[in-house]
Parts: structure tokens; sequence; C-alpha cells
């Protein structure tokens, strides 16, 4: 019985995902036809605006970098069994962009604006290849691992997971994070760059470098001397120029 409910929530959660992750790309591309997105919601004064739109992406940067740590996941795994720790993480990351869709403040003054069909072609290019360098990265690492179904899976199969190890397939032999990589072109990739919208790009961005940095330290742990042979290899966020 607990097998089975595990499972139903992890898909729960995973189908949760999929819905956020579908509508932040709606969201940070304005598309028309949503009710909320970076620039189409409830209108308040600058002050409030960016008080309000800092705050919503630093929750969603704490909850992403808190609940990612090891040290944290060893006492969370005493509360939420393992088997579902990833799942419960998915979760409480798809609740925080839900809960900035639903409170995020435009602010509509208008940082740059491409009118030409060519330039919005050159624009609409990037934020394409950023979400599917998204999506691909996560396949390419284990997508149904990052989110949590494998290991409901593997409980209910009563198999232990693989220990982990050290790969670089496709866009990981090039930069180590391809993955952030997608997610910066998504989010600065526009024709129509919004101040409300810089504000999201750029709070995010700075968030991205943050979490590299924590996550390196966790994967140096992890892999040791493998990874950081790696590291003097590859690029970070984009390909090097030269090896080190």
């Amino acid at each position: 019985m607990q097998k089975a409910a595990f499972l139903l929530y992890a898909a729960t959660v995973y189908v949760l995902f999929l819905a956020t992750f579908l509508y932040l790309i709606g969201f940070v591309g304005d598309f028309p036809g949503l009710p909320l997105t970076v620039d189409q919601g409830q209108q308040s004064s600058l002050a409030v605006a960016l008080t309000v739109d800092i705050a919503l992406i630093a929750l969603f940067g704490a909850q992403h970098s808190i609940m990612a740590r090891q040290g944290f996941k060893r006492k969370w795994t005493r509360i939420v069994p393992p088997a579902i720790e990833r799942s419960t993480y998915v979760l409480f990351a798809s609740l925080a962009l839900i809960i900035l869709f639903l409170c995020w403040r435009p602010i509509g003054a208008v940082a740059w604006d491409i009118s030409s069909a060519a330039g919005k072609t050159l624009a609409w290019g990037p934020f394409a290849a950023g979400w599917l360098i998204v999506l691909t990265s996560t396949f390419l690492i284990d997508h149904f691992e990052l989110f949590g179904l494998r290991q409901a899976w593997q409980h209910a199969r009563g198999s232990r997971p693989a220990a982990p190890r050290l790969r670089q397939p496709l866009f990981y032999k090039v930069v180590r994070h391809p993955l952030y990589s997608g997610f910066f072109l998504a989010f600065w990739a526009t024709p129509h760059m919004t101040v409300g919208h810089l504000v999201l790009a750029l709070g995010l961005s700075v968030y991205m470098l943050i979490a590299i940095t924590y996550e390196e330290r966790d994967l140096v742990s992890l892999f040791g001397a493998d990874y950081e042979g790696y590291r003097n290899r590859t690029g970070k966020l984009f390909p090097r120029m030269h090896k080190r």
C-alpha cells in the first residue's frame, strides 16, 4: 500500500511540475491569452512592485538552494522517506513558482524593444533554443531521477538506486551546467524587455550563479579529483575557448 501511495504521489507531483514548467515558458515569454505573465498582472507602484518581485525571486532561490543541500537532505529524510524526498523537493519548487506567478507585479517601463520582423526572429530563436536545451539537459542526466519518479519506482520494486557516477553526455562535454545555460538564454532572449522582465532575468541569473557555486562544492565532495579535472577542462556555462 505504501509503495503504491509513493508512486501515486511521485506521479502527481511530476504532472504538477510539467504544468508549472509549461506555464513558466508562457509566463517568461508573455504569451497572449495567459492571465498572468511577467508583463501581465496586478499593477502596483514601482516601489511595491520591486519589493514584491525581489522577495518572490528570493523565496524561489532560497527554496531551491536550501532544500538541495546535502546537510538539509540528511535531516529532511528523517521526516520525509528517501523514496519521495526528491518528489517533495519538486513539489516545493513547483509551489514556489506558482506563488511567483500569482503574486508577480509587472513593471511596464521598456528596457528595449525590437520592432523589426528579422530582429524579433533573432530574439525568439534563442528563447526557444534555451528551453529546448533545458529540457534536453534533464534527459541527458536522467530526467526521471531528477524529478523523483525513478526513486519512487525503485522503492516500489524493492531495488536500490545505482551509485552516482560522473557522466558527460552531449552538452556536458563542453559545459558543466548546460541546464543553467539554457535558462540564461530563455530568460534574457526577448524582443520586448520590460523592466519587470529585466528584474526577473537579473534576479534569477544571480540566483543561478550562486547555486552553481554550492552545487559544485557538493559535486567535488561527491566525485573528488574526477570532478576537479572535469571542471578544469570544461566551461561553466559556455564552451571554453582554450584548455587549462
